[in-house]
């Protein structure tokens, strides 16, 4: 086991490293740079933030010379070579030091900070949510195979998962947010104003009162997805022949199904839990966000897309890839914990 998980920790650094390579070539070659749009700016009179960076590099009337444009690429650091630049990079971020945000003009390690709150709190409570329903829901439902439970819950699974996220949140904002129908819960922010004077519990329940549309939102296709694989993982297991024999042998169904079956069927549900849970603090929704107005990290990537914020896109993909890439290895490791018959080894653990 011990070989194994250094073999991988190994391979996760060539990973790395060309996913960094592959996305800072891609952004070399795509139009618009924050040159461009510095330039652009200034040019067209814009008094945007990130003008004010280089406003004494410009003349007015008289344009933008190939002096002044140099001057600009040595703010944001592009009068060096791509290959100078990327390995002043990498070693920057092996440190994790990401600079500063050309939109934001913050630190990225900062802005991120700001923006997880959201979306630890969307991907918390879906996680819960999904994962808390699901296996009990699959479980019954591959228990009770062609019951009228097992045909209404399966319409309204379809249903919910045939809905866009974005749509069923505008729906129950139109059904419970004070659109054409009851005013039941808020529809901004994580929480209400004056949330800092209120006490405890109060703090707590208008909390979890923000929560309740933009989670339902984002959990219903997720939910569908879990409960079914849940209920054909199980299916599978009932009609094998140790579940049969199990039977003859005059064991209970609750003993056969949660002594016997239990323990392989959820395998594949299990093991995908390490990297759900970790990657569920840190991912965003920028439809759900928009809609309820939070500012997360769904937002946030949007918005250095668009503006070609370099420093947050790449700073977040180093974060998020090694989330990414020891999830993976925490899921591939939760097949032993889950099954001790499994091995990476040839048995040597």
């Amino acid at each position: 086991m011990t070989s194994y998980i250094l073999r991988r920790i190994l391979l996760m650094i060539p990973t790395l490293f060309g996913i960094m390579l592959l996305t800072f070539s891609i952004t070399q070659f795509v139009p618009g740079g924050p040159v461009e749009r510095m330039i652009a700016d200034l040019e067209g009179g814009s008094r945007g933030a990130e003008v004010a960076v280089a406003r004494s590099v410009y003349q007015g009337n008289k344009g933008l010379d190939a002096d002044r444009i140099e001057q600009i690429r040595q703010i944001y650091g592009f009068d060096k070579p791509p290959l100078q630049r990327f390995v002043a990079m990498v070693k920057n971020y092996l440190l994790f030091d990401f600079g500063d945000s050309y939109y934001h003009h913050s630190s990225v390690v900062d802005l991120v900070i700001s923006k997880l709150p959201v979306s630890m709190s969307l991907g918390f409570w879906s996680f819960l949510i999904v994962y808390g329903i699901c296996i009990p829901l699959g479980i019954k439902k591959a228990v009770r195979d062609g019951s009228r439970f097992d045909f209404i819950t399966s319409t309204i699974i379809l249903v919910g998962y045939a809905i866009p996220g974005f749509v069923l949140a505008i729906l129950l904002i139109v059904l419970f947010g004070g659109g054409s129908f009851w005013n039941i819960f808020p529809l901004r922010g994580l929480v209400s104003d004056g949330w800092s004077e209120m006490s405890l519990l109060a703090q707590i329940v208008d909390y979890l009162w923000h929560m309740v549309l933009p989670i339902s939102s984002m959990a219903v296709s997720s939910l569908a997805v879990m409960t079914m694989l849940t209920k054909n993982s199980f299916l599978e297991e009932i009609g094998k022949q140790y579940v049969i024999t199990a039977r003859a042998k005059g064991l209970s169904e609750n003993k056969i199904l949660y002594g016997h079956i239990f323990r392989n069927a959820i395998i594949p549900i299990i093991t995908g839990f390490p990297g759900a849970f970790i990657m569920a603090f840190f991912t965003g929704s920028l439809l759900i966000e928009t809609i309820f107005s939070l500012d997360g990290m769904g937002l946030l990537a949007y918005e250095s897309i668009l503006n070609r914020d370099y420093p947050v896109v790449l700073g977040t993909l180093y974060i998020f890839t090694i989330l990414g890439l020891f999830a993976r290895l925490l899921s591939d490791l939760s097949y032993v914990i889950v099954d001790p018959r499994i091995t990476f080894d040839g048995g040597d653990n």
